[in-house]
């Protein structure tokens, strides 16, 4: 599913946020993937979902190698992917529903289809019958299920998020993290940055940590 070997990001200045690093996560998993800041945790997610692209080494993801994927065929290689971010990045003009559609028009999906996805994935997240309301009259916790709503509408193989419990509580946190672990109940792959130490141990998946951009632990001897 996901394949990093040898990869090193340098951005512009000299910074190197990712050094030699090589990873391999199969279908299906739940992994964690901590470490302070500047580990690296966020590139490494940029890499996959191609916002950012490698120095050296290689990137394959579902069976791509990234280098290959040009950037006129960059909106077909994420419709593979659901993305959640910390801050939600909501169109706050738009009610829940073109949020959540935003990927299905994007794809070009008939109507009705999209009206059905949009429905089943608010559904999994609980807010069916929130399709309406404005994104600013939802809770933080609901605003973050909005975006999970959108990352996983489209039904991708494998979904990535950004802290995606950075800005909850302790119970939303866990709310959140079991509505991520239903999705890996149906085959979904998680691949999941979070700060969160307490909750990832509590939860026992793989864990990848990482440190001034190289490997400490891939978290191969963890069982999910």
């Amino acid at each position: 599913m996901i394949s990093f070997q040898n990869v090193a990001k340098r951005y512009p200045g000299g910074h190197e946020a990712l050094r030699e690093l090589s990873i391999n996560i199969d279908a299906g998993e739940f992994v964690f993937l901590t470490g302070p800041s500047g580990a690296g945790k966020s590139t490494l997610l940029k890499l996959i979902a191609l916002i950012e692209r490698a120095t050296r080494g290689s990137v394959i993801v579902n069976g791509l190698n990234t280098a290959r994927v040009t950037r006129r065929k960059i909106p077909a290689y994420r419709r593979n992917i659901g993305v959640v971010f910390q801050d939600h990045k909501l169109l706050y003009d738009r009610p829940v529903f073109d949020n959540v559609a935003l990927p299905l028009v994007i794809a070009g999906m008939g109507r009705r289809e999209t009206q059905r996805r949009v429905r089943a994935a608010l559904d999994q997240v609980g807010l069916l019958g929130r399709e309406g309301h404005a994104p600013v009259t939802l809770s933080t916790g609901e605003q973050q299920r909005v975006g999970i709503a959108r990352a996983v509408a489209a039904r991708p193989p494998l979904v990535i998020a950004d802290e995606p419990t950075g800005n909850l509580d302790p119970a939303l946190s866990v709310d959140i993290m079991q509505l991520f672990e239903r999705f890996n109940e149906v085959g979904v792959t998680l691949l999941i940055a979070t700060h969160d130490l307490e909750l990832v141990n509590r939860l026992g998946h793989r864990q990848i940590k990482l440190a001034a951009g190289r490997l400490v632990d891939d978290g191969t001897t963890v069982s999910a």
